[in-house]
């Protein structure tokens, strides 16, 4: 769709047809919709309303051109969902009895993200076009006879059976990728590749196939946007800012600008780990806790002090609590850390404490130990302080601790993550075994580190073997 004739402009390149009508005069606003409803106000709501050429930013329509792979690899909310769903329910209008391949990380984010969500099929087809959804038979059926089928990544071997031109992969980089010792299964890859054995049905243009995901550093993205067949385009959060609530991005957005992970959930960049690093992207994707927490034998904050007087900018008081549960896991509980005053930054240890109802709190004391300690006992002067001395260096306090997230066929990962630990996932993942190569100090993963030793490892740098074992001396 574009402006008729009588109603030439210029338009902004970066947003949609229906932005451009927006930002016009009142009256030449009136024409144009007047002139494209034919000047019946119903005929120009019917028109408009589920016509896609007319609400997509021009990132969201398919490139011109012979390709074969589309990857929109965007940051979060920009729309790439709802682009997946207008391109498939065009792809299967254009020709009748087409059989598309809608894949999922799982059956569940198919069905509330795909097909039944906000930016999903049955939300955003005229009703006259939409299609029949049947859920047990994991079927959408159009009006044509052109049908879906919806695949879960968590079982690459159903697409075998797939002979389409169609397919939609939705939050590629989200699938599985496991890896036990030196063995590592990509899911992802196993959906790839079965998946392309299936695209082989001749109709009136190349088989394709869409990909839309927030990046990770996943080679098989990489492999794929290199393909000579492969178009790729790179949206950011901030491109579907107008459709979108405002305070989202003040509260949830602006706090991950110019953190590593907010170059990838925010900027679409696909950050690669750091060569050398102790944990990586894979790790901590693996750690992440999807159920709900068992009750924990112990809890610890620890407490990594900045040495300076807060509020300044300068290096932050980490704050980090971890806990030891019941099922012999280690859970990291909550990143509390902040740049504050010391009486409000003792407050925030406190608050921590108190939120998980800790047993008590080990603060390192290198930086005024005795001021730390005074710190959080004028808070809470019966608080339970354990100080240690650093007097090794960091890479080497930490490096016990990153094994501990290893998975080895012999022993499984032993940390466990709850989700919005952004900021000390960045510090992690920027911790190497030559050093620290992220700006300022550490002071997130000191806070763990400390928590963690004084939950699981003996003097030696060894997993205790033990809830009694005994307690690592400082150092």
């Amino acid at each position: 769709m574009g402006f008729p004739p009588p109603f030439r402009f210029t338009p902004d390149p970066t947003k949609s047809l229906a932005e451009n009508v927006a930002a016009l005069p009142p009256p030449k606003r009136r024409s144009v919709l007047n002139h494209l409803g034919k000047g019946n106000k119903k005929a120009t709501y019917d028109s408009l309303l589920y016509d896609w050429t007319f609400w997509a930013r021009p990132k969201q329509l398919p490139p011109p051109g012979d390709w074969s792979v589309w990857v929109l690899r965007a940051g979060r909310g920009f729309g790439k969902t709802r682009t997946g769903a207008a391109w498939v329910h065009e792809r299967a209008l254009a020709h009748a009895g087409r059989w598309i391949a809608l894949v999922a990380r799982n059956p569940a984010e198919a069905r509330d993200y795909m097909i039944e969500g906000p930016g999903g099929l049955l939300r955003n087809t005229h009703p006259d076009q939409r299609p029949l959804y049947e859920p047990s038979k994991k079927r959408l059926t159009w009006p044509n006879g052109s049908w879906a089928t919806v695949y879960s990544a968590e079982e690459p071997d159903e697409l075998r059976g797939f002979s389409g031109d169609t397919a939609w992969l939705d939050e590629f980089c989200k699938y599985k990728i496991v890896k036990m010792g030196n063995n590592t299964r990509s899911y992802a890859q196993e959906v790839w590749d079965n998946l392309a054995f299936g695209m082989r049905e001749p109709s009136g243009d190349r088989p394709r196939r869409l990909i839309t995901t927030t990046p990770r550093p996943i080679p098989l993205l990489k492999k794929i946007e290199a393909m000579p067949l492969t178009v790729v385009a790179v949206g950011t959060s901030y491109e579907n800012r107008a459709n979108l609530d405002p305070d989202w991005y003040r509260d949830t957005i602006a706090p991950y600008e110019g953190t590593r992970l907010g170059r990838q959930e925010i900027s679409a960049e696909i950050v690669d780990d750091v060569p050398g690093a102790l944990w990586t992207r894979a790790l901590l994707d693996a750690a992440l806790v999807e159920t709900e927490l068992p009750t924990m034998k112990r809890v610890v904050v620890g407490v990594d002090p900045s040495g300076t007087a807060g509020d300044d900018g300068a290096n932050e008081v980490g704050i980090v609590a971890a806990g030891l549960g019941v099922d012999g896991l280690l859970y990291v509980l909550g990143d509390y850390t902040c740049s504050l005053s010391p009486d409000a930054w003792g407050r925030q240890v406190m608050r921590a404490y108190n939120a998980h109802s800790a047993d008590r709190i080990v603060v390192e004391s290198n930086f005024g130990g005795a001021m730390a300690e005074h710190v959080i006992k004028t808070v809470d002067r019966t608080a339970p302080i354990r100080m240690v001395v650093a007097s090794r260096g960091k890479v080497v306090r930490a490096e016990p601790v990153a094994a501990l997230y290893e998975s080895t066929p012999a022993r499984p990962s032993r940390v466990k993550h709850v989700p919005g630990l952004a900021r000390l996932e960045d510090q992690l993942c920027a911790m190497t075994a030559a050093g620290y190569v992220g700006s300022n100090s550490p002071d997130r993963v000191d806070a763990l580190v400390w928590a963690i030793t004084d939950l699981a490892i003996t003097p030696r740098g060894e997993q205790r073997t033990s809830l009694f074992a005994p307690r690592m001396i400082a150092g």
